[in-house]
């Protein structure tokens, strides 16, 4: 097989003239001009021969090159019609790499994965594109596709969030909702530069690693997941404030102070201080005391 060759700044810049292709602001494409950075994503994404990947966003199949050469079988998602003629040449040496031309937002992965993998885990690589990077990760998440660890691109404010714990600024809805489905490792910071076109913000690369079963066991998840969106929702609320307000839920108020009094938290404490075992206490209290209907 061919060592990659789409990682040099030259030979990218080479393949989207001779395409003549313009970058989409809609679809949020910056392609990746730096092996340094790929060799890491590759490394951190512990791909073997036996894994199949799925990559979301290859655009001109920089990664997608790099992932073909360690896996078993790649699947790459690419939602930019403009970009399936220039796949077609970087990727036509792979005979291990299938090409979905795909909004990945709107196709049924759980199929894909049954289909491609025989419902066997995946991996998950991808320099996602930053104005849907939480959809795309919650949608793994949320639909249960089965996933074994999704190593990503993503902005770093992002990465932060996604790994942050209570207490911290950057701690909300995403933190929770990540860690209840993964454990969260930064891999590593990178500038804009490594970019073309360069992004407006600094990235990071993040491994997220899928628990087999999440760290807190809940009665009701779509609840748990209510609650933290809703304590979140308004940052400067109380938690009771904020439940309380949320069209998502309907609890007396005084069913929601007793579940925080529960918690032996203050009646003033704000959702950013809570724990995920703490909201899960407090989920758990509120399916048990639910309003009779």
């Amino acid at each position: 097989m061919n060592r990659p060759v789409l990682g040099i700044p030259q030979n990218t810049i080479e393949i989207l003239q001779r395409y003549n292709f313009s970058f989409q602001k809609k679809f949020g494409q910056n392609f990746l001009i730096d092996p340094h950075v790929l060799d890491k994503i590759i490394t951190a994404a512990q791909i073997s021969k036996e894994d199949t990947v799925l990559e979301i966003g290859p655009g001109i199949g920089t990664m997608t090159q790099y992932l073909a050469e360690t896996a078993g079988k790649v699947i790459a998602v690419e939602i930019d019609k403009n970009l399936i003629p220039i796949l077609t040449n970087t990727l036509g040496g792979y005979e291990n790499v299938q090409i979905i031309n795909e909004d990945i937002l709107k196709i049924d992965i759980n199929e894909l994965v049954m289909e491609e993998n025989g419902g066997k885990p995946v991996k998950v690589a991808a320099n996602l594109p930053y104005y849907i990077t939480t959809p795309i990760i919650m949608g793994l998440f949320e639909s249960h596709v089965p996933v074994e660890s999704i190593t990503v691109m993503v902005q770093k404010e992002v990465a932060d969030r996604m790994q942050t714990g209570p207490g911290s600024k950057d701690y909300g809805a995403l933190s929770l909702a990540v860690q209840y489905y993964a454990s969260p490792y930064i891999v590593a910071n990178v500038p804009p530069n490594c970019f073309m076109p360069r992004p407006k913000v600094g990235s990071a690369v993040i491994r997220l690693d899928c628990h087999k079963k999440p760290p807190v066991e809940v009665k009701d998840e779509h609840l748990l997941f209510d609650i933290i969106r809703a304590s979140f929702n308004q940052r400067r609320k109380t938690l009771v404030n904020g439940l309380n307000n949320s069209d998502r839920l309907s609890f007396p108020k005084e069913t929601i102070i007793q579940a925080v009094e529960k918690l032996g938290r203050g009646a003033s404490v704000r959702g950013e201080s809570l724990t995920l075992e703490e909201f899960a206490e407090l989920s758990d209290y509120l399916t048990d005391n639910r309003p009779e209907h």
